[in-house]
């Protein structure tokens, strides 16, 4: 196999950059593109990304399949920002490539650090991107170039398999980077050849960013005493990335045997597990849950803590990105949600209202939910639970206080101050999870109307390992 490796690159060596560069293009897109689909390319300007895009749109003029256009991310970090954004305007302008020039603001003074914050912000614009599809310039070195920061910086598995060729975006286009297996010498020919202008980010050259020095002063110095390093750390990548799927069916495979009826892990199964594979599932969940890649302490000490509950106790365990709760025997992963209203949130008719992230709709229907005419005449306000409510959600049984409601249909602690309740005057209406008070139901073939607390899934912080 290995042999087979190095013939086919000795091949691809033989060939011009241009047909180097248009095979990988065409292979890549041929098993994720369909006809017709919209691919933006993240312009910056620079040669890696130029080359991209000069690339594919010499591909759609043989293979117009495919709608092609461009986002620029104005960082406003150098002085030389605005003269960026407009080369990239004309390069596109020239090609005929629709460009959209997004401008962000960075924060200087962010606990998170300078490139961080910049790099969460891009890819929140990409995230936002109109387009089925948004390809990133990325190729062999830069792959290489994260393997070793992210090791140095004590990665596990997950961490050494460098930056996916595809994932998924919360919401928006899929992105890509078509060039990843694609040496970084191979991109400079191509510059050379197509004898193509870029602008060069004056931060690129400065040593003292630590990704910089990889690139300038440690990777020269490996491939002096290795040759063929960068080709060798690749393929070491790929096999970490298979480790890493491994590791991954194992969750899942422990995930199904430690889930309850409800869904979720048993806490008693989850214990039993190996420290090993208790960590690997609970990373996994995490992960799932959209939490940031977490540190190796901080999983430590959570798995401590949850070793020491049992099912009728309950803990809370906090990250940054949300909480781990042990509750009535089974764990619970949530991302941090956000605030709800404060006050009072009137309802004139509206057919939803936003609630925090999430929103309360309003759909009319006919002998079900409330019943509308004992809605007129009062004031109609939704808002969060202020303690002392009560309900009689049952007509067979007394009215009853909603704490005893929400401990009955087990609403966990922490959800109960979040649930939206309908009131009309002074009058208790609706609980979102427990239901309607029997005074105000709807009667078979009377003009009712359903409620309903949509909850929105928290957008992923950001894998510490998936981004670059």
């Amino acid at each position: 196999m290995v042999g087979l490796q190095g013939k086919r690159s000795a091949e691809l060596s033989q060939l011009s950059a241009d047909r180097q560069i248009q095979q990988a293009l065409s292979a890549f897109l041929s098993t994720r593109v369909a006809p017709t689909a919209r691919l933006c390319v993240g312009f910056s300007g620079g040669r890696d990304s130029l080359v991209l895009l000069h690339a594919l749109v010499a591909l759609r003029s043989s293979n117009p399949a495919f709608e092609l256009s461009a986002v620029h991310v104005h960082h406003g970090l150098s002085a030389s920002a605005d003269a960026w954004a407009g080369f990239c305007s004309d390069f596109c302008k020239r090609c005929g490539v629709p460009l959209t020039i997004v401008r962000v603001e960075v924060p200087r003074g962010s606990a998170e650090g300078l490139e961080a914050a910049a790099r969460r912000l891009r890819h929140a614009v990409f995230g936002g991107c109109s387009a089925d599809w948004l390809a990133l310039a990325h190729h062999r070195d830069d792959q290489v170039e994260t393997m070793l920061f992210r090791l140095l910086r004590g990665a596990g598995v997950s961490g050494a398999t460098g930056m996916p060729a595809e994932r998924g975006q919360s919401g928006g286009p899929r992105l890509i980077r078509p060039l990843l297996d694609v040496p970084g010498a191979v991109i400079a020919r191509y510059a050379q050849e197509q004898s193509l202008a870029w602008v060069e980010d004056e931060s690129n050259g400065d040593s003292r960013y630590r990704r910089n020095y990889l690139r300038h002063e440690v990777m020269p110095r490996i491939e002096m005493q290795f040759p063929g390093a960068a080709e060798s750390l690749a393929r070491a990548g790929r096999h970490f990335a298979e480790a890493a799927l491994l590791l991954e069916e194992l969750a899942q495979a422990d995930r199904a045997l430690a889930a309850t009826s409800s869904g979720r892990i048993g806490l008693a199964r989850f214990n039993s597990l190996s420290t090993p594979r208790a960590r690997n599932l609970l990373r996994s969940e995490l992960l799932s849950a959209g939490f940031r890649a977490p540190a190796a302490r901080w999983l430590d000490e959570a798995l401590r803590q949850l070793s020491t509950v049992d099912a009728v106790s309950e803990t809370c365990i906090r990250s940054a990105d949300g909480e781990i709760h042990a509750y009535r025997g089974e764990l619970h992963v949530c991302r941090r949600p956000s605030a709800v209203p404060a006050g009072d949130l009137p309802w004139c008719g509206e057919e939803e209202l936003p609630w925090g992230a999430d929103r309360v709709t309003f759909t009319p229907t006919t002998g079900a939910g409330i019943n509308r005419h004992r809605l007129s005449g009062a004031p109609l306000r939704i808002t969060s639970r202020q303690g002392g409510e009560r309900l009689q959600p049952d007509p067979r049984r007394p009215l009853r206080t909603l704490k005893n409601l929400l401990q009955e249909a087990a609403v966990p602690p922490w959800e109960r101050f979040r649930l939206p309740l309908l009131w009309s005057g002074e009058h208790l209406v609706w609980v979102a999870g427990i239901g309607v008070d029997a005074a105000f139901a709807c009667p078979p073939g009377e003009p009712g109307l359903l409620l309903a607390w949509q909850r929105v899934v928290p957008p992923p912080a950001g894998h510490l390992f998936s981004q670059r």
